[in-house]
């Protein structure tokens, strides 16, 4: 094969046309409705990153200065990129409700090559999300039980790199597995638990939100940014984690019952609510405790604490651990949903896209829900948040990109929203995007370098031969069959 062949192979791009085509023989079942969508969309954004990681930036860490009450610039700034990002999402999810995502937006603008790197990406990605998730369920849960007098072993609660004698995080662990389980119910059951969760979720924060503010000493507000900037940006990059949900929901297209239209709908509407309710819980947050008190697991059950209402730190805590199950819900769905789509696609083995008679994939479901528990188990909250940032604004990057070569290169495609501001608001997306990956730390980049290479190898050895795009393809068959009539 020559060099231009093997350019040609593995910068060919998926047709539209197939992709309609795959969607009536996925397996998937037709299930979610606007606000079945929206509510995913939300879940997955609100969560760790109010009761997490807000207070993990204010107060800082030992190697990582504290932004107190500037941590609202933080989310701010992060929220600005994501909105960006969000755009370009909502009209890719008009014209591609697909269960890839990112994954399957690069894959129809920018090649084979670009999708499997975004998809092999977004695996990590995800599967680090429910993990980082359930170590802050584990916080707050830890919270809860010293409420009531009942403090567990240091070594079963936290993990050796913390430094406090911790050997593995148990609690965080079982949450993950407890998880997977509803998730493998199906997305019919799941989305109506995702729906009564989310709505739980906005009502203990607006409780919080109430509550608190009687609670508020401006005193703690000064100084607002004690130091520096630089600090804020960089607190920008880890609590970007919390700012983008839509992105797991996305995934969800091809089970939704209208995706072209509630798609685009349900991807704004859930990052609105979220950054509304972010900037009202962080003002509160840093109002009610000096920023050097809060504690990073579990901010308000602190806050409240200090305040002489543990009580309510308490409810606080039981609450935060059942509306952060939501998030670990959304990213899982996501990466369940982004393995089957490459798997269908040939880029991993198709024993991966099987689904049962729920329309789930129940094998990537519980192989990823295990590795999510595993990584739970024994890495810090900061180093595996770290982790998903890099890999979701990397996957930014592509989709903003994309956006705009699809836009040029297929305007006429049918579209049910049309981002504004063509090519300034993408282009914006793919500046900040790449501008914050830029803030964090060597250590996350040789991570995810490291976890790139393997995923270049296994492409190169055995996606790009087994590809359905690949006229060659040992499964190329299952593109005839795809396209045979139905009976």
């Amino acid at each position: 094969m020559t060099t231009r062949d093997m350019t040609q192979s593995i910068m060919r791009r998926k047709p539209i046309d197939d992709i309609e085509e795959e969607n009536k023989h996925s397996g998937l079942f037709k299930s979610l409705g606007l606000w079945q969508l929206t509510a995913i969309g939300v879940g997955g954004i609100i969560g760790v990153g109010i009761f997490s990681l807000a207070g993990l930036v204010a107060a800082g860490s030992e190697d990582t200065p504290g932004v107190g009450p500037a941590v609202l610039i933080s989310f701010l700034v992060a929220g600005l990129a994501s909105a960006a990002a969000a755009l370009s999402y909502a009209e890719f999810a008009g014209m591609i409700p697909r269960a890839g995502s990112a994954y399957t937006y690069g894959y129809v603008a920018l090649g084979e090559v670009i999708g499997w790197f975004i998809g092999w990406d977004l695996l990590l990605e995800y599967i680090a999300i429910v993990a980082v998730v359930a170590i802050g369920i584990s916080g707050y849960f830890d919270a809860f039980l010293s409420g009531l007098g009942i403090h567990m072993p240091v070594w079963m609660t936290s993990t050796p790199d913390e430094g406090t004698g911790g050997i593995v995080n148990i609690p965080a662990i079982v949450v993950c597995l407890i998880v997977t389980w509803i998730l493998s119910r199906g997305t019919k059951a799941f989305g109506r638990f995702e729906l009564v969760a989310v709505a739980i979720k906005v009502l203990l924060i607006l409780f919080i939100i109430g509550l608190g503010v009687f609670y508020i000493d401006t005193n703690n507000y000064n100084p607002f940014m004690p130091s520096g900037f630089g600090p804020v940006l960089a607190g920008a990059a880890t609590v970007f984690f919390a700012v983008f949900g839509y992105d797991a929901m996305s995934t969800a297209a091809e089970e939704a019952t209208d995706g072209k239209k509630h798609m685009p709908k349900a991807i704004i509407l859930s990052l609105i609510i979220a950054m509304l309710l972010y900037v009202a819980a962080t003002l509160v947050l840093t109002g009610m405790q000096n920023y050097k008190d809060i504690d990073p697991k579990a901010g308000f059950a602190s806050a409240f604490t200090g305040v002489g209402l543990p009580v309510i730190a308490t409810i606080i805590s039981v609450f935060a651990v059942l509306s952060i199950l939501t998030v670990m819900l959304t990213f899982l769905l996501g990466v369940t949903r982004v393995w089957f789509s490459m798997s269908r696609d040939g880029l991993l083995p198709g024993w991966f896209a099987k689904t049962d008679r729920h329309g789930t994939p129940q094998r990537v479901t519980w192989i990823a829900g295990v590795a999510s528990a595993l990584l739970a188990g024994v890495f810090p909250i900061k180093a595996v948040a770290d982790l998903t940032n890099i890999g979701i604004l990397a996957a930014f990057v592509v989709v903003c990109f994309s956006v705009i070569v699809f836009r040029y290169k297929k305007p006429d495609a049918p579209r049910t929203f049309r981002l504004p501001l063509m090519p300034f608001i993408p282009a914006f997306g793919v500046l900040a995007s790449g501008f914050l990956m830029l803030q964090l730390h060597w250590e996350t980049w040789a991570r995810f370098g490291v976890w790139l290479v393997i995923g270049l190898a296994i492409y190169f050895f055995y996606g790009k031969k087994h590809s359905l795009m690949n006229p060659n393809s040992p499964r190329h068959e299952e593109i005839v069959e795809m396209h045979r009539p139905l009976a």
